[in-house]
């Protein structure tokens, strides 16, 4: 019996279709490596056989295209025209292959294919390109030889994350500017890392790397697979970036997308060789998202497989990113992409209404990251609850090392707009924030790029709204709209990432309350970056009061890193009681207590925990991170002895817990 159906027997009646799924796996896997004589790595290598590459010969260029009647190389070193010495040929499988002269081709010259099939003809960029540029002027997109006579050397090639817990700073190279413009890779290395560093994050998250033809597709639309987005600078730039984060201890994700294509024919991969179908599922009502206006591809052809592998092994191995966050997962496992579903039953995760192949690739794409570095990170962004997700292979499930907590931000999104601030129940609250797997890590958070979205609104937003514009400066008069805001924002983040069982992640300058939303450019606001770029300078200024926030991130953060394996330690619920709004849990040695109660706050509440002396060590409510200071943080608090618990050394901690604030007291070791 498989470990996942051995750890909830609730998954038995549903055994077969979990071992098929397995046993599927097993048999792509076996096909894909012939029977086992190679590696899957060795399989997911078509970078360096597809594309434009330097050899000791000369330039050869391949490209899959069986549909195509005739290609010719065109670009700026034969003036765009269809020359012979250009032409490639026809070889077995539908690869198009031609060899140049050396003489022939520079760096930085700008090429595409010209491709003619059965009715038709156009221009293509490859499939397999590592750069596309967009001319200034026309704003043509094309692929751009980058063989620069310097290649760039990585530092610290063999780089180990130390992701114990993970925390994830969620970012964005191209809005993380506070000039109204893109951002570039160096601005990016020089003047954010810094700040990620000393925020004590141990992770990036990078969105937006693959290139894409719009930039306000958030780098979701994306065109070349194997090209990172020219807009903020070349490849060496990008590697160098990520070489200093490694420099710096911090790991770096790449936000990867192989859940759909955009539709462009001219930028993307969409009718290569004027079929629909290449990459994709023939039946249109297959091949269509209608929701995402996009491509679906067919993971049952093998090509596709090996299309789609041999990119993961491509940015880890070219790029040494450390992993992936795999967008999209839920439309790629649901034949209804997820779309109306409820997802209230577990045979709604095996009832014939989900893609195999799609589930398979996944355990395919986890199956060749762990292999091409068994210390990568893959995190599946999935909002269904499909069991597996987060179980390695072998043990029956899609070999994830984390799965996304999505119920988390909607639930902070629906407690904000729909209950009053006295119905914040905590076991409410405990439940959402602990509710998952036990045999799955889960990667937790308040709220991510999603809930920054024009159409949405941050945390921060929800809370403070127009007050926000008025009221931040320590130069005047508070509101209470902003009083309850702040408060409110630091114990939000504070019981999400610290009820963790896997990581916990945060979105560049949500941890200071970065305000409003984001707009990338656009016909609708006349194409301004003003909403697509981000204020550090709010939190830089210590008259305003959003250092308080980042304050208090960082210390929220610091606390968490001082345990050993914080995510692993034992989450024990000590009391929750909703007629008080007062929750209660301890971590090893550290107690976290919350009164989420608007108004009353409580003299002398009794806690059962542990005999001994505790200390406060985060309190949201000190004046350092912008609350009252009502209680004095540094005296020592004594548990009072109960005969009653005298056998489990436990006594009462009688605490003043003021309304709308948490405190994180420490038990001290007795010498």
């Amino acid at each position: 019996m498989l470990d996942i159906i051995k750890n909830d027997p609730w998954l038995a009646p549903h055994a077969n279709a979990i071992e098929g799924r397995h046993n599927y796996f097993l048999k792509r896997l076996s096909d894909l490596t012939q029977g086992g004589k190679i590696r899957l790595s060795d399989f997911a290598t078509g970078y360096l056989y597809f594309g434009l590459h330097q050899t000791q010969e000369g330039w050869v260029f391949r490209e899959w295209a069986p549909n195509a009647a005739e290609i010719f190389l065109v670009g700026t070193f034969n003036q765009w025209q269809r020359q012979e010495a250009y032409r490639l040929k026809r070889s077995d499988n539908g690869v198009w292959e031609v060899s140049v002269p050396h003489d022939l081709i520079h760096h930085e010259d700008l090429y595409k294919l010209h491709v003619s099939w059965e009715g038709g003809s156009g221009e293509r960029i490859p499939s397999w390109c590592k750069r596309v540029v967009q001319d200034a002027q026309t704003y043509i997109f094309s692929a751009q030889v980058w063989e620069p006579e310097e290649r760039y050397h990585f530092r610290h090639p063999h780089f180990i994350a130390d992701t114990t817990p993970l925390l994830i700073y969620e970012t964005h190279v191209g809005m993380s500017t506070e000039e109204e413009k893109v951002g570039t890779y160096n601005e990016f290395r020089e003047l954010i890392l810094p700040r990620v560093k000393e925020n004590g994050y141990n992770a990036i998250q990078v969105m937006a790397i693959q290139e894409h033809p719009y930039y306000g597709s958030f780098g979701y639309h994306v065109s070349s697979f194997f090209a990172p987005s020219s807009r903020s600078g070349t490849p060496d730039e990008l590697r160098e970036l990520i070489d200093t984060a490694h420099g710096m201890d911090i790991a770096v994700i790449m936000d990867i997308v192989h859940s759909h294509a955009v539709k462009n024919e001219t930028e993307g991969i969409a009718r290569m060789d004027g079929s629909y179908d290449l990459y994709f599922h023939s039946n249109p009502e297959r091949r269509n998202h209608t929701a995402w206006d996009s491509l679906c591809f067919d993971y049952r052809k093998d090509e596709v497989v090996h299309f789609l592998l041999s990119n993961c092994k491509y940015w880890l191995e070219e790029f040494q990113f450390d992993g992936f966050r795999f967008d999209g997962v839920t439309s790629m496992i649901y034949l209804s992409h997820g779309l109306g579903e409820a997802f209230s039953d577990y045979s709604d995760y095996y009832n014939a209404g989900q893609d195999g192949d799609a589930i398979c690739y996944l355990t395919l794409a986890n199956q060749l990251i762990h292999e091409v570095n068994p210390h990568a990170i893959t995190i599946a962004e999935e909002v269904s609850g499909m069991p597996g997700l987060a179980v390695k292979p072998e043990g029956g499930g899609y070999g994830f090392d984390y799965r996304m907590a999505m119920n988390i931000p909607d639930f902070w999104i629906k407690i904000i707009k729909e209950k009053k601030d006295e119905e914040w129940y905590p076991s409410a609250i405990w439940w959402e924030t602990t509710n998952r797997r036990s045999d799955e890590k889960t990667i937790s958070y308040a709220e991510s790029h999603d809930q920054a979205l024009v159409g949405d609104k941050t945390i921060i937003f929800r809370l403070i709204d127009a007050d926000m514009y008025w009221f931040m400066s320590k130069l005047m008069s508070s509101s209470f709209a902003v009083d309850r805001g702040i408060a409110l924002h630091k114990m939000i983040r504070l019981v999400t990432a610290t009820t963790i069982n896997g990581g916990y992640l945060n979105f560049m300058g949500n941890e200071f309350g970065h305000p409003e939303w984001i707009d990338f450019p656009r016909e609708g606001n006349n194409w301004s970056y003003q909403y697509a770029r981000r204020q550090w300078s709010l939190s830089d200024d210590h008259n305003l009061k959003y250092h308080y926030l980042g304050d208090f991130d960082k210390a929220m953060i610091r606390l968490i890193r001082s345990v050993p394996n914080f995510q692993s330690t034992a989450l024990v619920k000590i009391w929750d009681k909703d007629d008080d709004n007062i929750l209660a849990y301890s971590r090893e040695d550290l107690l976290f207590v919350y009164n989420f109660h608007p108004q009353q706050s409580y003299s002398d509440y009794g806690i059962l925990v542990p005999q001994g002396e505790y200390e406060i060590v985060l309190d949201t409510d000190s004046r350092e991170f912008g609350g009252f200071g009502l209680n004095d943080d540094t005296i020592s608090h004594f548990t009072q002895y109960d005969p009653l618990y005298v056998s489990d050394d436990k006594g009462w901690l009688k605490l003043y817990l003021p309304a709308r604030t948490a405190m994180v007291m420490k038990k001290k070791q007795n010498n």
